[in-house]
């Protein structure tokens, strides 16, 4: 019986990372640009981080999580989502006692329990930031920037900026109330899970994509609207910074991100392109969930972006990721001795910086230019024993068919001025 990979999960094979690796090559780009340091945590932690962090009422806690019982009777669940292990990091090696703000970044497997979809799997990939000790609204606007730096560079089209504030613990209060009052008449017209949500937490049901719950939501009290005057004077000063760096958005009150530590700033960016998948991006600012994680009192900000579904919409709107070229070099030995010296011939070579390919499973001459040609290779060195004895041989390019002879005693010297 043949094992497949489990349901929601995918292989990443030789023929397709190459795209990975190209967005890869951007986010380590710009992010140092930015002034972000990459991180690395567990792929699990304890289950009492979400808990604590992600929200007991949240989808993640309560549906999506990977969660076990370890050989130590510990509760560990594989990482639902990025933010919550780095802010952990940060309290554990006390980088709070280093000059603020501390600027993260990652890229990682994150895991959750749903249905497979295009864009979103079980195991997908995250790229995420995440910025530590300023309360300030400019790095709420600098992440956004990071992101769009990042987006537009990979050439992605019509993307839009949906910016909202969900207020703090002082102002959000008087919304909630405001929001339960609204929707008290409408409990019946919510579907099962919104309903669930009434008592624990309303806010969520802004969050739903159930187009009878959109629809009672239409004339619903926004939060915006409700917001303390500092907070609200956070909200202007960002959309202040965002305006100086040339962006436009669009304030949409029914953005509160599926997160419960968000406080203040939420954002998301996506495509109006009809063949992407939408959201590409969201974050925003969460100044209480390092103090609720055990930490001091210190805010941060951050976003998190899915590999897969911006590979996914890079792929619908037609942007070629360029193909890597092929090996510099494949010598094709003929018989025994000759196979033996491109052994050593390889191994000098590549030490040269000269990629370089052999045969490896006794094809014939013919078979070997037919692999060398699938492989890419732009030049293929013939070596057998005539080659040998007059210590010249062949090597012909593969794009044009021309042929040159050469010597073995320089034969670095002499591919390195055709290569370069």
């Amino acid at each position: 019986m043949v094992i497949n990979a489990p349901r929601g999960t995918k292989d990443v094979l030789p023929d397709e990372i190459y795209k990975w690796q190209y967005v890869e090559s951007f986010i380590r780009h710009w992010t140092a640009l930015f002034g972000y340091k990459e991180i690395r945590t567990p792929v699990f932690e304890h289950t009492e981080l979400f808990q604590r962090g992600v929200g007991d009422t949240t989808d993640i806690v309560q549906k999506e999580m990977y969660t076990f019982e370890d050989k130590g009777n510990r509760s560990i669940t594989l990482k639902p989502e990025g933010t919550a292990g780095v802010v952990r990091a940060y309290i554990e090696h006390k980088l709070y006692a280093e000059a603020q703000p501390i600027k993260l970044y990652y890229l990682s497997p994150i895991f959750r329990y749903e249905r497979p979809q295009a864009g979103r799997l079980r195991e997908h990939h995250q790229f995420g930031v995440e910025s530590f000790g300023s309360y300030g609204p400019s790095i709420d606007a600098e992440i956004v920037d990071l992101a769009m730096s990042l987006l537009n560079d990979l050439g992605l089209k019509d993307l839009e900026i949906h910016i909202n504030s969900i207020g703090c613990k002082q102002c959000r209060p008087v919304y909630h109330k405001a929001l339960m009052d609204y929707l008290a008449d409408r409990l019946d017209q919510l579907c099962d899970t919104c309903r669930s949500r009434y008592d624990k937490n309303p806010l969520r049901i802004l969050d739903c994509k159930e187009k009878g719950c959109q629809a009672v939501l239409t004339d619903a009290p926004d939060i915006v609207d409700y917001l303390c005057d500092d907070c609200k004077k956070h909200f202007d000063s960002f959309q202040d910074y965002l305006s100086a760096m040339g962006y436009k958005y669009e304030i949409d009150p029914r953005i509160v991100r599926g997160l419960d530590y968000y406080t203040r700033t939420v954002f998301e960016i996506l495509s109006t392109d009809e063949r992407s998948p939408g959201t590409i991006c969201g974050g925003g600012r969460y100044d209480d969930l390092v103090e609720q994680c055990g930490g001091p009192s210190i805010p941060g900000a951050g976003f998190g972006m899915g590999l897969e579904r911006l590979l996914l919409c890079m792929d619908s709107q037609g942007i070629i990721i360029p193909v890597p070229k092929g090996p510099d070099l494949f010598i094709a030995a003929v018989g025994e001795q000759a196979y033996h010296y491109s052994i050593g011939l390889a191994s000098m070579l590549r030490k040269r910086d000269i990629s370089v390919e052999i045969d490896h499973v006794a094809r014939s001459l013919k078979g070997q230019f037919k692999y060398a040609d699938k492989l890419k290779a732009q030049y293929v060195l013939v070596i057998g024993s005539d080659e040998m004895a007059s210590g010249h041989v062949s090597c012909k390019n593969m794009s044009t068919g021309q042929e040159q002879r050469m010597e073995l005693d320089n034969i670095a010297e002499r591919l390195h001025s055709l290569l370069h």
